[in-house]
């Protein structure tokens, strides 16, 4: 039999498609995959040394289970050196993975009935981590004309005597978007009237940021230092993705509750992916801005391809690695085999289906007027993915 709060959850969407898209390739058809986030470079070989030096040097046996107080410590100095943030090591745990973070980080704060406030579009797993933990998600829906940002009035709207947490993701996935400091502090001046909301910002993405710099809302209220949870990790700034590898800065109550369900569940991270973590937050950001400036350039093509697209729109994102442009003028079609073409999902299924091109439904994302496109992908793979998709919603009869 399956647990009630098992069969409550959806499984994640980018791992379905992303899935279908593997299936089609095995069967010999062309599919071009903008479906998964997960930069296509390779870990920086400075990192990879240290993992291979540790190996040799026998780190082989369990670390600690917050981790390792050598890279406890190099966290603490990046926080402190590149966002002006003072941690302490018991206020830093290290697990497998910002995903494994923000579930436990969940576990620890949330009780059954507990509100939390998610701003659509959001990260696929939110709202299925908060009924895990047996939180109500309060969805908040975000604009285009405000690149899907929360805005404080929304904020204020949506809070009730049951909120417990407030989630934010800048850069954003799904769209990558990036919060200023002003929107932060506007936001900050809300939390200030609910000294019992607690805030989980998820700053994976800290790394990949283009025209400014990346604001945490940490910086931007450090009053509210003792109520906020920053998650972040190696796996998108460094390419990093199968070190698995996160990391939690935050209130060493909180702290030591992650570690309490951490030490039951999976104890610490692998003690070679740490040894590769102290490598890249101890060295020079050179392949990180190398890959910075590559995606930068893939963004700027694609964003402009896209607006050219007729009925398509597409705002010029700020980080990550994501568009996230608005189709809804292709919603209530069909498909040149008769079917109905009733949301994102359809869309994307049809694409995938009759044009080898795999994207993620808007749905997924809270946001059904949108898809995500990745741009983690060769330029040569962004110039047909546009033409397939470009193909393929003229093919489209709007009713």
């Amino acid at each position: 039999m399956i647990a009630q709060r098992v069969q409550a959850i959806a499984p994640s969407e980018t791992m379905k498609i992303s899935g279908r898209a593997k299936e089609l390739q095995r069967e010999g058809k062309s599919v071009i995959s903008l479906s998964q986030g997960e930069p296509d470079f390779k870990t920086p070989q400075h990192i990879c040394d240290a993992a291979i030096q540790a190996i040799r040097d026998g780190h082989h046996g369990y670390t600690m289970n917050t981790g390792n107080p050598e890279l406890r410590e190099a966290i603490c100095t990046k926080l402190l050196n590149e966002n002006g943030l003072e941690y302490t090591p018991d206020q830093i745990i290290l697990s497998n993975g910002a995903k494994q973070c923000i579930g436990f980080s969940l576990f620890a704060t949330i009780d059954p009935g507990d509100e939390v406030i998610i701003p659509a579009p959001y990260w696929v797993s939110y709202p299925e981590m908060v009924k895990l933990a047996e939180g109500k998600p309060v969805i908040v829906s975000t604009s285009f004309a405000n690149d899907y940002k929360m805005t404080a009035e929304q904020l204020r709207d949506s809070i009730t005597q049951k909120t417990r947490m407030v989630i934010l993701c800048s850069p954003s996935n799904p769209t990558g978007s990036c919060y200023t400091a002003e929107e932060l502090a506007a936001l900050a001046e809300v939390l200030r009237e609910h000294p019992e909301i607690l805030v989980l910002s998820d700053e994976i993405y800290e790394y990949i940021v283009f025209e400014n710099a990346h604001v945490s809302i940490a910086q931007a209220a450090p009053d509210l230092l003792d109520r906020i949870l920053v998650i972040n990790g190696f796996s998108k700034g460094f390419a990093m993705t199968g070190w698995r590898l996160g990391y939690l800065a935050g209130p060493a109550a909180i702290v030591k509750a992650v570690a309490k369900i951490q030490s039951q569940e999976t104890s610490g991270p692998s003690s070679i992916s740490q040894k590769a973590g102290e490598a890249a937050y101890l060295s020079p950001r050179d392949t990180v801005n190398e890959m910075v400036a590559a995606f930068r350039v893939r963004r700027d093509y694609l964003v402009d391809a896209l607006n050219q697209i007729e009925g398509v729109k597409c705002f010029s994102p700020g980080g990550a690695f994501y568009a996230f442009p608005d189709i809804s003028a292709y919603l209530d079609s069909e498909t040149p085999s008769g079917n109905r073409i009733e949301n994102s999902t359809d869309l994307c299924m049809f694409l995938l289906e009759e044009r080898g091109l795999a994207a993620v439904p808007g749905d997924a994302f809270g946001e059904p007027a949108g898809i995500r496109l990745s741009y983690a992908a060769s330029m040569e793979h962004l110039k047909e993915a546009v033409k397939r998709l470009r193909e393929g919603l003229s093919a489209l009869k709007k009713q």
